[in-house]
């Protein structure tokens, strides 16, 4: 069977298997039950673990032979698991909405070292308890029993976790624009324990150019380009800022890169020249949630008169938050943006539940 079809297979069983429940059914011994629970418990911050796992038990299923432990087609005797999981693994989780790394598993130094995964490898992969439990399994694996039973169960939790990351938001009617601008900085500037709250500042921005590109006439003829993963690379994607507008000719004509909790100093002025100095964009706005450092005010503006003269863009470099209030001033009304906004949390990938909870707990507190 080809490895999309095998995993579309037991994915749509254990879819079936879970049901409307919130608790995985499986007649696995407690010790691997147990690891595999610490793996999926870590799926969130340590995706290339459960990549790695989904991998070797998919590659041993379709090719008993093979040691999986020997990941490396550089190891004697061994297969490329990388190759195996770009091809196939990460889009299928990313497909299912089930963590993924960006590209492979592998690509992290504590996974891609070149031994066997045994009781001696060298890898740091932390906390302990996850390392045992991933070299454990991968011993589990390699044994070659009970292989259907160990996927299911990986796929059952990942299905209830995800599940249970599903919510409905909050959207407010008749906001003004300081009760926004409050509920969004309490958004933005909550401790959260997962990854991902840099993104929100970058959500609310593009929630108000969504707004902006139907509202006013500088934006007449403009097209808002789609926001980029959270992961791309600016000098690999061609784009120049976290939200771009283009010309009628496609050519940029605006850009906004967004910092969260880094102030604005002449180096960022000086990194930002470097990724649109090619381009004939227009204005180029450096917005942080940190504002400007002080001390460098006069260095960041000897800076943007630098780029104005020798490039021609005007550089904008501001506070995030009082943008924003600027921007939502310019619109017709609120309730558009506040429905972009909660639209772009809830689809956004690299936003986890917690950040998705906050905004209700947020509003429930108005």
């Amino acid at each position: 069977m080809e490895p999309t079809e095998f995993l579309e297979t037991i994915y749509n069983i254990s879819m079936q298997i879970v049901g409307s429940d919130d608790r995985i059914k499986s007649d696995l011994d407690q010790s691997t039950a147990n690891y595999l629970s610490e793996i999926l418990r870590r799926s969130e911050s340590a995706k290339a673990v459960i990549t790695v796992v989904l991998t070797s038990v998919v590659y041993k299923t379709l090719n008993p032979e093979q040691d999986i432990r020997k990941h490396q087609t550089s190891i004697s005797n061994g297969y490329s698991g990388r190759t195996f999981d770009t091809r196939y693994v990460t889009p299928f989780l990313k497909s299912v909405k089930f963590p993924a790394m960006s590209e492979s598993g592998w690509l992290t130094r504590s996974l891609e070292q070149k031994a066997p995964y045994d009781l001696n490898y060298p890898g740091a992969i932390s906390p302990e308890s996850l390392k045992t439990a991933f070299i454990e399994t991968i011993c589990f694996i390699q044994k070659g029993k009970d292989l259907d039973k160990l996927l299911s169960f990986l796929f059952q939790g990942l299905i209830i976790q995800r599940n249970a990351q599903q919510i409905d938001l909050a959207k407010p009617l008749n906001l003004s624009i300081a009760t926004i601008i409050e509920l969004l900085s309490r958004h933005f500037d909550t401790k959260y324990s997962a990854e991902g709250a840099s993104r929100l500042p970058v959500l609310a921005l593009y929630a108000a150019y969504q707004c902006l590109v139907t509202e006013i006439k500088r934006f007449e003829g403009k097209v808002l380009l789609p926001m980029e993963n959270h992961t791309s690379a600016d000098t690999r994607s061609g784009r120049i800022g976290d939200i771009d507008i283009v010309d009628e000719k496609e050519r940029a004509f605006e850009a906004v890169e967004v910092k969260h909790g880094i102030q604005i100093t002449a180096q960022l002025i000086k990194d930002a020249f470097e990724k649109f100095k090619t381009t004939q964009v227009n204005r180029y706005y450096l917005l942080s949630t940190s504002n400007i450092n002080a001390s460098q005010a006069e260095e960041i503006n000897k800076e943007i008169e630098k780029i104005k003269n020798i490039h021609g863009c005007h550089v904008i470099a501001n506070g995030l938050i009082f943008s924003l209030k600027y921007y939502l001033r310019l619109l017709s009304g609120t309730a558009q943006f506040i429905e972009n906004y909660v639209n772009l949390v809830e689809s956004d990938t690299a936003l986890k539940f917690e950040h998705k909870k906050e905004w209700n707990n947020i509003i429930s507190q108005m």
